[in-house]
């Protein structure tokens, strides 16, 4: 890979501090085939105690976890927050092989959980953005929305942790135009995207663009399509995902791939499902990641 004295120390300068993210060269095309891996969200098993998700998620043959705060009353974050502790829930991790990737913070933010994520070997802190605006104030209200977060981002660099806003509808970050604006105006290697292919098929905007705008800002990537029910994941409904993973493998990106659903399944339920799902990305992940 040929570099100029620029870029290579642009590349050096966020690899010393971001290893989610990827440096590779002018083009933004990975330089070698990665390995796929992926992780599940708690939530899917918010019936059960931390404990029993973690360990059905284990025995599904996922690498990494997203931890789920008290939303639609999953009760896991909080529960371990106030009963594991980072100390209670490294061991509980070790224990299942289970890397943390991230704890989903749409209820209490990041700021509440920030020290446990620390001390638990740091992550991902997902939230999301602010309320819309006219297209013609989206510069300026993007600028303001991420001078706004500069507090957080300097707590994720002192957690040695990182936080990705999520697209969602009727936000600030939904469009391609605002992808466009967040990526041009954030400086901070602490702070990206989490991407929500659900919220981008419903205004019919390309997953695959929003992935190559966001490019190495991009720290989580939810494989989730826009459906209702179980087959709102991989494998289910009738979403292609072969062409978002080819897009993520070109862009470098180095976190999680996440199947994803929102609504009440039950445990045995949702373990079939995300057995397919699990199955079903593998497949369709090749030749751009090893399996």
């Amino acid at each position: 890979m040929n570099l100029n004295r620029r870029q290579f120390l642009a590349c050096t300068a966020v690899a010393s501090v971001a290893p989610l993210s990827s440096c590779s060269g002018p083009t933004g095309s990975a330089s070698a085939t990665r390995r796929l891996r992926l992780s599940t969200s708690s939530i899917h098993f918010k019936d059960l105690a931390i404990e029993k998700a973690c360990e059905r998620i284990a025995r599904l043959g996922f690498e990494g976890i997203d931890i789920w705060c008290a939303y639609d009353k999953c009760p896991h974050l909080d529960d371990v927050a106030a009963r594991l502790g980072p100390v209670g829930l490294q061991a509980l991790l070790a224990k299942h092989k289970l890397k943390l990737f991230s704890f989903s913070v749409y209820l209490g933010g990041y700021a509440k959980y920030a020290d446990l994520l620390g001390a638990a070997g740091g992550g991902v802190a997902i939230q999301g953005s602010s309320k819309p605006c006219p297209p013609e104030e989206l510069t300026a209200k993007m600028k303001s929305f991420l001078d706004g977060l500069q507090p957080l981002v300097e707590l994720a660099e002192k957690q040695d942790s990182y936080l990705a806003i999520e697209n969602h509808g009727n936000a600030l970050l939904d469009s391609l135009d605002s992808f466009k604006a967040f990526t041009d105006l954030n400086r901070s290697p602490r702070l990206g995207i989490a991407l929500a292919p659900y919220h981008l098929q419903a205004i019919g905007a390309s997953v695959e663009e929003a992935i190559r705008i966001a490019g190495s800002q991009l720290l989580f990537f939810y494989a989730w399509q826009k459906q209702d029910g179980i087959s709102q994941l991989p494998g289910h409904g009738p979403t292609d995902f072969k062409p978002w993973l080819a897009a993520l493998a070109k862009t470098g990106y180095r976190g999680f791939v996440n199947p994803f659903t929102h609504g009440h399944v039950e445990p045995d339920a949702m373990t079939a499902a995300l057995a397919k799902s699990r199955d079903y990305l593998r497949q369709q992940a090749q030749p751009a990641w090893k399996v």
